[in-house]
């Protein structure tokens, strides 16, 4: 039988609660997350990390050696079991494959960054991954790259703007006048050597009189 999929994580108890509301608001925010829900799936996660540490608590230290050094492979600023305990949900996003890309400058924005992996410019060890809430561990972070070149538009700023502005002006002059000195020798011309077809059809004329 297959597996019955599981929630990776729950609402909380009170729907209504202002100050997590705000909180949640300005962490979508900043993070560029599409829903709240990945905000409960961090909490979820990092509640499962904190439980963990709490039965650790007892433990030998060889114990709690071999968990702190697999939160800190992935990513985690930890040095002892209190460090694990005062893990927060942000610690969690900032892991995230779409926070990674962003903070390596390869986006203008949080919302940017998820387009690129949901769109499939971002390799993590030259595999593609489309996932944002990816976690990117501290060895595969130095591997995240973005498939995909971006063109940058540099702001002119006003003295440049105003130097173009006078030299296209000189240039609009410029050309006025040369047109003009060739209408004028193009008169002359005309006036000097009148046109060979003209002269022809008056020889016609006089030797038919």
């Amino acid at each position: 039988m297959p597996k019955r999929n599981r929630k990776k994580y729950s609402r909380p108890r009170r729907p209504f609660d202002k100050i997590r509301i705000e909180e949640e608001n300005t962490l979508k925010e900043k993070y560029g997350l599409k829903n709240k829900r990945e905000i409960w799936k961090a909490d979820s996660a990092i509640a499962r990390v904190r439980n963990l540490a709490k039965k650790l608590i007892t433990k030998s230290d060889e114990e709690k050696r071999i968990f702190i050094e697999r939160l800190q492979k992935i990513g985690f600023k930890v040095e002892k079991i209190a460090d694990a305990l005062a893990l927060d949900k942000e610690d969690w996003l900032k892991r995230r494959l779409q926070t990674i890309v962003f903070m390596k400058k390869f986006a203008n924005t949080p919302k940017q960054a998820r387009q690129f992996v949901a769109h499939k410019h971002v390799s993590v060890n030259n595999r593609i991954v489309n996932i944002p809430s990816y976690q990117v561990s501290l060895e595969e972070e130095p591997s995240v790259r973005l498939n995909l070149v971006l063109k940058k538009e540099t702001k002119k700023s006003k003295i440049e703007e105003i130097k173009e502005e006078i030299l296209s002006k000189k240039q609009e002059q410029s050309e006025g006048k040369d047109e003009q000195n060739v209408q004028k020798l193009n008169i002359i011309d005309k006036n000097i050597n009148p046109p060979i077809v003209e002269n022809k059809q008056i020889q016609e004329v006089e030797v038919v009189n």
